[in-house]
């Protein structure tokens, strides 16, 4: 695969999530450990396996030793759901979207604050990554050091981490690091008057205390 700074979307915000990296060097492994292909597989699912989703996933566990995330992985391929799993381009279509749907409807008025946060968190360095899933939208360097979430109609929460940072009247705790969850702390926002110097001053720390290399896979799931 490309390197991910050389992988974006469209409109140029978004690159590919360090986890389509992760299922492509598993469905290129499948072979070698496995004797079938990822096709070939998918193939025997249809043919020999049960009707039903969760049977499925059982059988190919139980019959043929597979783990549980390679099972998830071929079922859903073989109904037809997942390619953006293990296809940047595939993954970069989607990501598109999911953002969009996040920010329709309702939810529609916060999305001056997301375009506000996101220009701000691309800003603070050439190697920050922006890689969303269906519900929230993870930044990275090494790891994910912020997020942003349309929670409820009216308020965005801008996630960080910030480990060893006592919580303020804004900075709230999320429960994150005794959980050892990457996102520790959130600040609520609700109108861009909000995204003050204090906020940008949370997000480059947040952004200092992570390391430079390339996001891995496994901070935060694309079903998220």
């Amino acid at each position: 695969m490309p390197a991910q700074s050389a992988l974006r979307s469209k409109n140029g915000l978004y690159n590919v999530h360090p986890s389509v990296k992760l299922v492509m060097d598993w469905a290129s492994s499948l072979k070698v450990k496995t004797g079938r292909l990822l096709e070939e597989w998918i193939t025997e699912v249809k043919k020999s396996g049960p009707g039903d989703t969760e049977a499925r996933r059982k059988w190919l566990k139980d019959k043929h030793g597979l783990g549980t995330n390679g099972a998830w992985w071929i079922v859903d391929r073989a109904e037809g759901r997942g390619e953006e799993d293990q296809n940047p381009d595939a993954y970069l279509r989607a990501a598109e979207g999911w953002v969009e749907e996040m920010f329709s409807a309702r939810k529609a008025g916060l999305r001056p604050i997301y375009d506000r946060l996101l220009k701000t968190g691309m800003g603070l360095g050439k190697d920050v990554r922006v890689c969303p899933c269906k519900t929230i939208v993870p930044l990275y360097r090494e790891h994910v050091f912020a997020q942003l979430k349309p929670s409820t109609n009216s308020r965005l929460d801008l996630g960080l981490c910030l480990r060893g940072v006592k919580p303020t009247s804004r900075l709230i705790s999320t429960g994150g690091e005794a959980k050892g969850d990457r996102i520790t702390h959130r600040i609520a926002i609700t109108s861009l008057d909000e995204i003050d110097d204090e906020v940008e001053r949370w997000m480059k720390r947040a952004y200092s205390l992570a390391e430079k290399a390339r996001p891995r896979a496994g901070d935060i799931s694309l079903r998220e």
